[in-house]
């Protein structure tokens, strides 16, 4: 499963749970012994906080993400160097074995 995927699956998860809230909170207002002003309001009430708070979930999932990103992009930076740094010695310790071998071949030949 790719990274969109997982961030997919999670936004939809909080979605759910905040439906799931939401109803619940609809549910057991309306189930209470209260006038039908009172449990307006306390729905009005309840509707704004979840809002909120669900505002407040998302920025933070938000931050983190890219927070996330930024630290995967410096890891990927640092490990290109490193195998870049790897091929640059690589080629390096070729050249200078190449060099060692050809110098061999013509003290041999003379």
């Amino acid at each position: 499963m790719s990274d969109n995927d997982d961030r997919n699956s999670f936004l939809n998860l909080l979605a759910g749970i905040g439906i799931g809230a939401i109803l619940g909170a609809a549910a057991a207002l309306m189930l209470a012994p209260k006038s039908g002003d009172e449990t307006r309001e306390d729905l009005r009430k309840t509707a704004e906080e979840l809002k909120t708070k669900a505002e407040k979930l998302v920025s933070d999932i938000s931050a983190s993400t890219d927070d996330l990103v930024q630290k995967s992009k410096e890891m990927i930076d640092t490990a290109k160097t490193k195998v870049q740094q790897a091929v640059d010695a690589g080629k390096q310790a070729m050249a200078e074995k190449r060099e060692a071998l050809s110098g061999q071949g013509k003290k041999e030949s003379e």
